[in-house]
């Protein structure tokens, strides 16, 4: 049996990788993905210790299946929002995003 801590680590570096992605990255997709990296660590943190805290319970599976229903949604509307976003300005890098606002 893997030890709660191998998951732990897995689940923190996928979290330091997407915040060092979204921070670092001018690129619409990427920064997208970066947060879909969080929420992925953070899927696993609810499996992990719903798995090792409450064997006989099934929250932590649920509440799982209930964040990763949210970020299809999320993924589904930020794409159609970057496609948007192309159409208009043939660019989806952060910087050029000011000419939208007039």
């Amino acid at each position: 049996m893997i030890h709660m801590e191998y998951y732990l680590i897995v689940s923190t570096i996928m979290m330091f990788a997407g915040i060092y992605g979204f921070v670092t990255r001018r690129n619409l997709l990427a920064m997208l993905i970066s947060v879909e990296l969080i929420l992925n660590s953070v899927d696993i943190n609810f499996v992990v210790f719903n798995r090792f805290l409450f064997p006989e319970h099934l929250e932590g599976f649920f509440f799982t299946l209930f964040a990763i229903g949210i970020s299809a949604a999320e993924t589904a509307v930020a794409i159609a929002i970057i496609i948007n976003i192309y159409r208009n300005i043939r660019n989806i890098k952060v910087k050029s995003l000011h000419e939208m606002k007039w």
